[in-house]
């Protein structure tokens, strides 16, 4: 059996502080130079949680705990890298659980079940794991290989693939093993998917790996970390449960898996494996760090104890930009009235902001993941993947920053529809019906998408705002170039009118009679006065 330990090969693609410099690493490796680390390469974004969540993190936390309270935490971000204590643990950890991280070992291979098998000893193709290749129903559009066509999957792809499907594997049936008690005709039914496919994941990011590790530690949650995978042991047979804690939810083993490895001339390579039910999260425990909350409306109260609010992980929206959504990540706010809630991450910044234990000016990014399932979530249509820079200062609730982040997004969402509205209006003045708001290409998202750009620049600036005069400059810059983009749009919109519409025409009304004639002018004048009421600083500068 071939032998492929994750704490010394070099399986990690790490990028380093250059931005140019792409080194191998092992897990010993990257944690420690983890503060020269910008970023670890994957070949799909919805890899990078998993590798945070299911290896990186309950590996420094299990090591070495958890900060016991703000100033602790913020002493160990200011070191810039693991100290050579912590370091000195951190190996003494992973020595103690050496076996544990061999990818084939014969006893205890890593995040799988050793001598898994079915009834009849099949085994799949490799592209099983593989979000990207097709298998049975799943058929991305422009895949280039069929299912009798598997990938050989090197050890180091098999491993990130490997914590991949503990994440996001589809839901629906799954091959039946032996010691599963449910399996019916060689199958498991009703499996939902992977844990962070019913998330919309959120990760504070920093300068480095090691910052980024830092940002993603819970500060005082000692009494509920439990233990992740490796230091339990996992059979073929699963359970429906709460997680226990924090590294059991972090190391979640939504199926049992075996890779089947075969030595080559060109190394290791994975071309089968057997993937089958694994643990069911009975419910995503209100501790979850890596999503913001959607709240449900409270119901009247009827009696003299209110319920508990209900709140929901609040999934993102295929095609709309992360900056789109800030008034749920900027949510630090614990108002019972709130819609939303955001990460217990950022709330935790906030709280470190509060206290000038994080700079104001910190460059820190918000990073979402998610996935889109179709045909009852056995079948992957989508990755969702944005980064974008998040003002530290926004996070305060009552800061001057966070005001105009807000309002920023607000006004790029109100001139998409302001846009939307001429494009009515016009149709209106040429006598044509309006267009479904549920159906065809709309010019707000093209102004949207101008936007994107512009808006990004925005928050990038707002992290070095240090005074008023600095935040009202920056407004107004947004605000004109914001109008000039709008003002693109809707000339191209208007361009598309036949000129002879000038005074408009007479459409007829559901009863039958003609409407009065909408003139060409009062379209374009609406659009103005919107325009101005949106953008009231660019309307001053005019």
């Amino acid at each position: 059996m071939p032998a492929f330990d994750l704490v010394i090969e070099e399986w990690l693609r790490t990028r380093l502080g250059d931005g140019q410099t792409i080194e191998p690493m092992g897990l010993r490796g990257a944690l420690h130079r983890a503060g020269d680390i910008s970023e670890i390469v994957v070949d799909l974004p919805t890899q990078a949680p998993a590798l945070l969540r299911q290896v990186l993190l309950p590996i420094v936390v299990d090591a070495l705990g958890v900060p016991a309270d703000r100033r602790v935490w913020a002493a160990r971000f200011a070191q810039g890298a693991f100290s050579e204590a912590e370091l000195a643990k951190l190996d003494a950890y992973l020595e103690e659980h050496r076996s544990r991280f061999d990818l084939f070992h014969p006893e205890t291979p890593f995040a799988q079940v050793a001598g898994l098998r079915t009834a009849r000893d099949e085994t799949k193709g490799s592209g099983l794991l593989v979000a990207v290749e097709a298998t049975g129903n799943n058929v991305p559009l422009f895949s280039a290989r069929t299912e009798g066509d598997p990938p050989p999957l090197t050890a180091a792809d098999a491993a990130m693939w490997l914590l991949h499907a503990q994440c996001w594997d589809t839901a629906a049936i799954k091959t039946g093993a032996v010691g599963d008690p449910v399996v019916k005709s060689g199958k498991t039914t009703g499996n939902p998917t992977g844990p962070l496919g019913q998330l919309g994941v959120v990760v504070p990011v920093g300068r480095t790996l090691y910052e980024t590790l830092m940002l993603n530690i819970p500060i005082g949650v000692e009494g509920r970390l439990a233990s992740p995978q490796w230091r339990r042991s996992i059979g073929p047979a699963w359970e429906s449960r709460a997680a226990q804690g924090l590294l059991d939810l972090w190391t979640w083993q939504s199926r049992r898996i075996r890779l089947v490895p075969e030595q080559t001339p060109g190394g290791i390579r994975v071309t089968s494996v057997l993937v089958a039910a694994g643990d069911r999260l009975s419910m995503t425990p209100d501790w979850e760090p890596h999503t913001a909350w959607r709240v449900d409306k409270p119901a009247k109260k009827t009696a003299k104890s209110a319920k508990p609010v209900p709140q929901r992980p609040l999934r993102h929206t295929p095609g709309k930009a992360i900056w789109r959504g800030m008034n749920a990540l900027l949510a630090v706010e614990a108002l019972e009235t709130a819609a939303f809630h955001t990460s217990e991450l950022l709330d935790q910044i906030s709280g470190l902001e509060a206290e000038e234990l994080i700079d104001d000016q910190y460059p820190l990014r918000a990073e979402t993941f998610g996935m889109v399932y179709g045909n009852q979530s056995a079948i992957i249509e989508d990755v969702l993947h944005d980064l974008t820079p998040l003002p530290v200062a926004a996070l305060r609730a009552n800061a001057g920053v966070r005001f105009a982040v807000l309002d920023a997004t607000e006004q790029a969402e109100q001139l998409a529809q302001a846009v939307n509205y001429l494009s009515a209006d016009l149709r209106r003045a040429s006598g044509l019906e309006t267009i479904p708001w549920d159906k065809g290409q709309r010019p707000g998202e093209r102004l949207l998408y101008l936007l994107d750009p512009v808006m990004r620049r925005l928050l990038r600036g707002l992290q070095t705002v240090q005074n008023a005069e600095m935040l009202d400059r920056g407004l107004l810059a947004w605000e004109q170039e914001a109008r000039r983009l709008a003002l693109e749009v809707a000339e191209s919109v208007h361009a598309a009118v036949p000129e002879n519409v000038f005074a408009g025409r007479r459409t007829r009304k559901p009863d039958g009679t003609l409407a009065e004639p909408y003139p060409l002018g009062r379209a374009v004048n609406d659009f103005y006065q919107r325009l101005n009421r949106v953008l009231p600083r660019a309307k001053d500068e005019r």
